[in-house]
């Protein structure tokens, strides 16, 4: 599965942005997706993961109660409502495609995405 990555952009901190992963072929819903991200000079971190169904939702502690990840299997497409955003959300962010949850860690996630730049203006 090919991934793509958008809607990131330059947002004041207390702003909102949706980002959207965007799933080629046809197995999407298959996939746990899930997001990651990489500040500068950061190792990359997760961020959310969604279930197959979109039931199962998981999310790091600093982002719980101001992000949402959901997905459209009809569109083959994942999102992320970030609401509320901070200095410290500004990141590139990644999309990713694993098999099974794979908790936080990102080792099983087996196709990623190119990125996109959210960038926070305090």
């Amino acid at each position: 599965v090919q991934l793509q990555a958008s809607g990131g952009g330059l947002v004041q901190a207390g702003g909102s942005l949706r980002l959207s992963c965007a799933a080629s072929g046809r197995t999407f819903s298959s996939y746990v997706m899930g997001w990651f991200r990489q500040a500068p000079g950061k190792e990359r971190e997760f961020v959310a993961a969604i279930s197959q169904s979109g039931v199962g939702k998981w999310y790091a502690d600093s982002v719980k109660g101001r992000f949402t990840i959901s997905r459209d299997n009809v569109k083959n497409t994942m999102y992320l409502q970030m609401n509320s955003l901070k200095s410290e959300d500004m990141a590139i962010y990644y999309c990713a495609a694993a098999p099974s949850y794979q908790g936080r860690g990102s080792g099983g996630y087996n196709y990623w995405g190119q990125g996109t730049l959210v960038t926070v203006s305090s």
